[in-house]
């Protein structure tokens, strides 16, 4: 087979779930639906926490920097399946491939950050309520998101710089229904031994540094709430962990899933199902999460809904207050 050097190389074959052609329209109803349903969901908890002075809180700041992410994270993928779907294509340009790939590794690591910063801040709220405001203070806050959001961006940028110097076949096709990192490296004609062991060295420390966090603060979590005698206050300052819990129990275990299905299961479909999970349904059920388990949110919520509905010139002032919280956190 004739191989081309990568800037000959215009595009990729995206094959997706399926070839038949019945189940084409089932499946643009069925992501479409859920991307809308994601966005709105996500949309609605990040206009809540904003307009709510109650929630404005350590807490609620990386909540509503989760919805933020969910947000973009599913918008790297299902927008362009919805396209080739509805055009009946397949193709995707090496442009955008690498964009894909550059955009998904960074939002799904700035998931896995954000849901270790919520954990530490559980900690931090029930072991040290006294030095909360101390230490939680917005400036710190908003300075460990921006570290993070640097961090992933050098991190991805490597990544796409090493995949820059590979080269692909005219016509490559990838088993997947998205540019993912690990199905591209596979279907490269040049040696991706490099790129393999930096795959593997970045998602074994951004995986297991963030996971060991969580697991630390919820022991101490858990080691604090044994000390307390009432179950009254025991019950309510775990309760605000519920949530959270529910969100990493999704977000790691689907992740586990794609780690196990790829190495042991050689089935594409099934690999793309164990994706399907965190890139799709994980984004999409976190506001349903913490919008059903909090109370606080579900009141914000039906504020938000009463205000909206009595007064829609409102929801400008709605943008107008989430910059100006915006900036003042960061400045």
């Amino acid at each position: 087979m004739e191989t081309e050097n990568h800037t000959l190389v215009s595009e990729f074959l995206i094959l997706g779930f399926s070839d038949d052609p019945g189940l084409q329209p089932i499946l643009f109803g069925l992501f479409l639906s859920t991307y809308l349903v994601t966005v709105l969901g996500n949309l609605l908890i990040i206009l809540a926490v904003s307009c709510d002075s109650h929630l404005h809180t350590p807490m609620y700041f990386f909540l509503s920097n989760l919805s933020f992410i969910d947000i973009c994270f599913i918008s790297t993928t299902i927008p362009k399946m919805l396209v080739n779907i509805w055009s009946q294509r397949k193709d995707i340009s090496y442009t955008e491939c690498l964009t894909q790939v550059y955009f998904f590794n960074t939002f799904a690591g700035m998931d896995n950050f954000l849901l270790t910063l919520m954990a530490y801040d559980r900690f931090v709220a029930i072991c040290h309520p006294l030095n909360y405001t101390v230490i939680m203070n917005s400036r710190v806050c908003a300075l460990l998101v921006l570290i993070f959001w640097i961090i992933m961006f050098w991190v991805s940028l490597t990544h796409i710089l090493l995949m820059n110097e590979l080269n692909f076949s005219r016509g490559t096709e990838i088993p997947h229904f998205f540019c993912e990192l690990a199905q591209v490296l596979k279907v490269a004609n040049s040696d991706t031994q490099i790129n393999t062991v930096f795959m593997y060295v970045v998602t074994s420390l951004l995986g297991v540094i963030p996971m060991t966090g969580i697991l630390m603060s919820y022991s101490q979590i858990v080691s604090s709430l044994l000390k307390m005698s009432s179950t009254v206050s025991k019950y309510k300052a775990f309760s605000t962990c519920g949530s959270h819990l529910c969100v990493v129990s999704l977000f790691y275990g689907s992740g586990l899933g794609v780690y196990f299905s790829s190495s042991v299961v050689h089935s594409s479909q099934r690999r793309m199902l164990a994706s399907l999970m965190y890139t799709v349904i994980s984004p999409m059920l976190n506001p349903f999460i913490y919008s059903l388990r909090n109370k606080d949110v579900k009141g914000a919520l039906g504020e938000l809904f009463i205000k909206v509905a009595s007064c829609p010139s409102w929801i400008i002032d709605i943008r107008t207050k989430f910059i100006l919280r915006t900036l003042r956190q960061i400045l």
